[in-house]
């Protein structure tokens, strides 16, 4: 994967694109377009709902919760990034806002273009554009962009991405800007030009760089773990209020200069975010659409139990986008504490496991196909995970509890899981199907908005919890590291590896094949890295889920974009008619 030249490098990352974009227009991980254009859910897959927004009026979104985290530094959730990257703050690339195929293509955001590699693509090199500024009118400079880099590695800040401390150079032990320490691999010679040092050649560096990480911050607005409650805009928009877990509004950036930006279009003049509502509640307001409804858009996913209540109706249907979000849900175990320190325990798990039970309680196979490996279907060879397990979609509980008898558990043992207040279904039916196995499981919830970084606090967690992961681009690289590296494990903020597998064959093979120049290679090794994984049962992966979102009578532009786990694309949406809106 690792080229010597620009146009290598370039054609790699064209290449990556194209890759994922041969399997996102059937959307679904392990589907085919046959099956895609026949599930009922999907009928407006790769559509844009409700022609081109006129520009002014306010854009309502209904929610559940709070965002997880806003601060560019810690903002590492797929909703949440769409949410901050596409209205608040630019980044140095970012990716078409298209839907279908063309979603998956990179282009310039700050930077002039998708940067210059050097040095057998362990330098690269952005020059960020002329004239861009932040709300205050000063202007955006490539210091900046170090020092939200910087600000990543604070201990203080956990949860964010973490490529940087994972290629740079030098970055081992780097604990962030706070002590006026700061990272020579990150070199601006001048305002306008910024320049990575990597430890190991990254030709997928540009995909990378469409993270928050890669935005500005001016260290004169940081005010660390309080940062998240303010984010100083460079985007089209600036935050004007926000009360955690009510509300958060929205207004233009009148120093955002659209000329500097091809992808988004800010039509709203505000944007309303209303927190705390429940997700049954969100849903009967969006069918019906009426007064300020039919201007809002949901957050989340449609409720399991409202589905029917969608695909029965057709002019309610019409409004319902329903991508793949091409993200894996698993059950992760932790295999660091006991009894999950024993393969054959893991392994019965996998067999007690009903697949089928799980995905009923999300919204059936209408919205989610079962997974068979970790990876999603994007990334492998024809688009369609194989069946490495070969366990029934409904478990195989006598060898569960032949596994359990193996390892010395023939009575079984108690454990515990912890899922979001709206998974509760998803906690029953683990409970349920382990239960089979004599296993017995506690349900724990949280609120959506702390799940992440409780489940991140790696001593004070639960044995089990149910999760997933989303590439951050189409490349087992930017997966299976993240999800199964135990070199990268964090006591806080703890991200991707919620098993806690350390693992020093999978660990020496994953560096064996970041070394390889041949991205076709690397793809097959990634491939059968994937199997070799399963096999020593770290988790169980259960499904690829639609991320289905039924849109208001007055909203224009709206599609599930590709690349954020088929989330509405927030630099598009606008509304039919603006006098229509709330005020």
């Amino acid at each position: 994967m690792n080229k010597r030249t620009r146009t290598l490098a370039t054609a790699l990352v064209s290449a990556l694109a194209l890759g994922l974009s041969a399997c996102s227009d059937g959307s679904s991980g392990d589907s085919t377009g046959d099956r895609e254009r026949k599930n009922p859910a999907a009928a407006n897959a790769g559509a844009v709902l409700g022609g081109t927004p006129q520009k002014g009026g306010t854009l309502t979104v209904l929610s559940n919760q709070d965002f997880t985290h806003l601060d560019p530094a810690r903002n590492w959730v797929m909703p949440d990034m769409d949410f901050g990257t596409r209205l608040l703050y630019r980044t140095l690339v970012t990716y078409k806002a298209e839907p279908g195929a063309k979603g998956t293509e990179l282009v310039p955001d700050l930077a002039e273009d998708l940067g210059t590699p050097s040095n057998g693509a362990k330098t690269w090199t952005f020059r960020l554009k002329p004239g861009l500024k932040y709300e205050d009118g000063t202007p955006i400079t490539a210091q900046d962009v170090k020092y939200n880099v910087e600000r990543s590695f604070s201990p203080d800040l956990p949860g964010g991405p973490d490529y940087a401390a994972r290629y740079l150079a030098g970055a081992e032990g780097y604990q962030g800007p706070a002590q006026g320490k700061h990272l020579d691999s990150v070199k601006t010679p001048d305002a306008r030009t910024i320049v990575f040092e990597l430890r190991t050649p990254f030709a997928e560096f540009p995909f990378a760089a469409t993270l928050p990480t890669f935005s500005p911050v001016p260290k004169a607005q940081d005010k660390g773990p309080q940062y998240d409650n303010r984010p100083f805009s460079s985007g089209p928009y600036k935050i004007e209020t926000y009360s955690r877990g009510k509300q958060i509004v929205l207004a233009r950036n009148t120093h955002w200069d659209p000329a500097t930006d091809q992808v988004r279009k800010a039509y709203p003049d505000r944007i309303v975010v209303t927190m705390g509502l429940k997700g049954g509640q969100v849903d009967d307001r969006l069918i019906a659409s009426s007064g300020a409804d039919a201007s809002a858009v949901p957050w989340a996913s449609l409720r399991p139990e409202s589905t029917p209540k969608v695909l029965t109706k057709p002019d309610v249907k019409a409004r319902l986008l329903a991508e793949s979000s091409s993200c894996t849900d698993m059950l992760q175990m932790h295999t660091g504490r006991a009894p999950f320190d024993n393969v054959k325990v893991r392994q019965a798990v996998q067999h007690a496991l009903d697949r089928e039970a799980v995905i009923t309680a999300v919204g059936g196979p209408a919205l989610n196909d079962a997974s068979t490996a970790t990876m999603p279907g994007s990334l492998f060879d024809g688009g369609k995970q194989p069946d490495t397990l070969k366990i029934p979609l409904t478990g195989d509980v006598e060898k569960a509890k032949q596994l359990l008898k193996e390892a010395g558990k023939a009575d079984g043992f108690s454990t515990s899981i912890i899922v979001s207040t709206g998974d509760k279904a998803v906690g029953e039916a683990v409970q349920q199907s382990l239960g089979r196995a004599g296993i017995k499981v506690t349900i724990e919830t949280v609120d959506p908005s702390a799940f992440y970084d409780t489940i991140g606090d790696t001593k004070n967690r639960t044995d089990l919890v149910y999760t997933g992961w989303c590439p951050d681009y189409p490349s087992g690289s930017t997966f299976l590291p993240f999800v199964f590296d135990g070199r990268y494990i964090k006591e806080k903020g703890n991200s991707g590896n919620h098993s806690l597998f350390r693992d020093d064959a999978t660990m020496k093979r994953m560096d064996e094949i970041a070394t390889m120049t041949d991205a076709a290679q690397a793809n097959k090794a990634w491939q059968e890295l994937d199997g070799q994984i399963l096999a020593k049962a770290p988790v169980v992966p259960v499904a690829t889920k639609r991320r289905t979102l039924l849109v208001g009578t007055n909203i224009a532009g709206a599609f599930g974009h590709a690349s954020y786990g088929g989330q509405l694309d927030y630099a598009t949406v606008g509304l039919k008619d603006p006098s229509k809106s709330a005020n």
